[in-house]
């Protein structure tokens, strides 16, 4: 049996690692093992914040909401609570966008609600 030589597939693993973590700092961007354990690390980290992303917007909507209901005489319990009862379906995306860029239909939105 002819002997099969492997380098050209370890090279390409070692550069598309090398590749994924230019730009870190120390060893952990040239050093092999520790480009290996950072390289991990920051897959694990990306995929985690993809999803808390989610939840700190959905936390600054919130806030944003709060703060416009409450310039209108409305807490944003009251106010959320209000828009269930009407069976109003704006998610709060659309409505931190309206209270900040069209203050007066998030006002027409609250008076529909009160």
């Amino acid at each position: 049996m002819p002997r099969v030589k492997r380098g050209q597939g370890h090279v390409k693993k070692r550069r598309s690692l090398m590749k994924r973590v230019k730009g870190f700092q120390g060893g952990r961007k040239n050093l092999l093992k520790q480009a290996k354990v950072a390289a991990t690390k920051a897959g694990m980290y990306a995929y985690k914040d993809r999803r808390v992303k989610k939840r700190t917007f959905r936390a600054l909507w919130e806030v944003q909401i709060n703060a416009a209901a409450r310039m209108r005489g409305m807490s944003y319990s009251k106010f959320i609570g209000a828009l269930k009862i009407k069976q109003i379906g704006i998610n709060r995306k659309i409505l931190a966008e309206l209270a900040i860029k069209n203050p007066q239909v998030f006002e027409a939105i609250i008076s529909s609600v009160k």
